[in-house]
Parts: C-alpha cells; structure tokens; sequence
C-alpha cells in the first residue's frame, strides 16, 4: 500500500511540474494591460528611476559605493528622470490638442444636426436621410419629387 500512495505522488508531481512545459505556447494570446499609453509608460519607467535613486541613496549611506562612483550614478538617474518628465509633459500638451481637435469635431456634428435640410427630411417619420433620396431609409414612405 506505501508503494501505490509513493507511486501516485510521484505521478502526480510529474504531471504537475510537466503540465507547464507541455502547454501549447500562447504568447500571443495575452492582452496588454489597460493602461498602457506613453503617459502611463512614462510614470511607469519614472518610478523605476526614481526607486533606482532611492536604492542608490542607501548604498551610498551604507558605505558600498565609493562617492565618485555615487555622484556620477546619481546624475545620470537624474538626467533620466528630467527626460521623462520632459517626455511627459510633452505627451499631456499633445493629448490636450487632441481634446482640442475632438472638441471641434463635436462641435460641427452639433451644428450639422440643429440644422436639417428640409429636402433630407422624410415627412411622415422625420428621418433624416443622407442623401436625397425617393424613398425614406426608415420607414420607406415616399418622398416628395425635387425640382
């Protein structure tokens, strides 16, 4: 009885520690993450620089890291992160042009729907049809001839 429990053990671990290596690759399957968008990215690899920093701060206190050694480390995580930040900021102007342009796109559908051509009109529904057309696209009533 011991050697089936054993057998059954090791069988099982097998199968747990083969499972993985056996499964069909689905790399490209998986999704990105919601939030990746130059800005998110930007903060992202921020924070690394600025953890770096932190990191480097205490190994320099500890006595690990010579002071030249600190210094020129320490400027060039520095000279990183005001890159990023200068990258990101720049990033937020682009976006707000971008809210701009939607702002103006919005603003023209609106002026394009208060104003309806009457010629576009279907009398018995009041569908708007795109085109001048015989028929209405809604209910298909028959519209009036043009001159």
């Amino acid at each position: 009885m011991p050697l089936a429990i054993a057998l059954a053990t090791a069988a099982t671990l097998a199968v747990f520690v083969a499972f993985p290596l056996l499964a069909p690759d689905t790399e490209g399957d998986q999704l990105l993450p919601v939030d990746v968008t130059p800005l998110a990215d930007f903060k992202r690899r921020r924070m690394v620089v600025y953890e770096n920093l932190q990191d480097l701060e205490f190994e320099f206190k500890a006595g690990k890291i010579a002071r030249e050694d600190y210094q020129t480390l320490s400027d060039n995580y520095k000279a990183e992160a005001a890159g990023l930040m200068a990258a990101s900021l720049e990033a937020e102007t682009t976006s707000h042009g971008d809210a701009w342009i939607e702002s103006e796109v919005a603003a023209r559908r609106a002026r394009r729907k208060s104003a309806p051509s009457p010629q576009y009109l279907c009398p018995e529904c009041g569908f708007e049809n795109p085109l001048p057309v015989k028929f209405c696209g809604e209910c298909g009533a028959k519209l009036a001839s043009r001159p």
